[in-house]
């Protein structure tokens, strides 16, 4: 078998990007990077696509730099609109 065809467990590829294994399924799930599915339903992916993404093609980088930036309880990444009066603006006057 050819090392490119090599298949990757989820915490083999989250120690390539330096992310938790759960963001790695996150990945996954949302078709950001390919994945196969053991008989036992487990994930694998493919070293070749995984090289190939490290290597330059970025696109895993862009979607999760702002969530890994912010603070665990933030809540989510979009920012809230205006809200009931004076709603998120205590002292900012």
């Amino acid at each position: 078998m050819d090392t490119g065809d090599r298949l990757l467990t989820p915490g083999e590829v989250a120690a390539l990007f330096r992310v938790d294994p759960k963001t790695v399924t996150r990945w996954a799930a949302a078709g950001r990077i390919g994945s196969i599915r053991t008989p036992g339903g487990h994930r694998r992916f493919r070293e070749s696509e995984v090289r190939a993404l490290l290597e330059g093609e970025g696109m895993l980088d862009e979607v999760d730099e702002g969530i890994a930036n912010r603070p665990r309880n933030a809540g989510p990444a979009t920012p809230s609109g205006p809200g009931p009066a004076g709603a998120g603006n205590v002292g900012l006057h």
